[in-house]
């Protein structure tokens, strides 16, 4: 088995049928909805979009979500987050 330094970056994806979508590495939920999860992780800001999203579980202190529904998409956010935090509010507040 490997030893992970606390320095080192590491992240594990894994997803079955699109339905359950399990993560590592996760640091902060930053907003979430039915329709996408905005996270803050080692790698950087990700997110996750789909229809029917609902979290499974959530450990922040072991680093661990979980979130069910249709996953169509999953992509790193190059920049600044708070641009697309502001985005996705203004989605709710419209």
């Amino acid at each position: 088995m490997v030893d992970q330094n606390k320095s080192q970056k590491r992240q594990e994806v894994k997803m079955l049928n699109r339905k359950l979508l399990e993560l590592t590495g996760v640091i902060n939920v930053e907003s979430f909805d039915s329709e996408e999860f905005l996270l803050e992780t080692e790698l950087g800001f990700l997110t996750v979009k789909g229809q029917n999203l609902h979290m499974k579980h959530l450990s922040l202190e072991q680093g661990l979500v979980a979130i069910e529904g249709l996953v169509h998409s999953l992509a790193y956010l190059d920049g600044n987050a708070s641009t697309k935090t502001k985005g996705l509010f203004g989605k709710l507040f419209k």
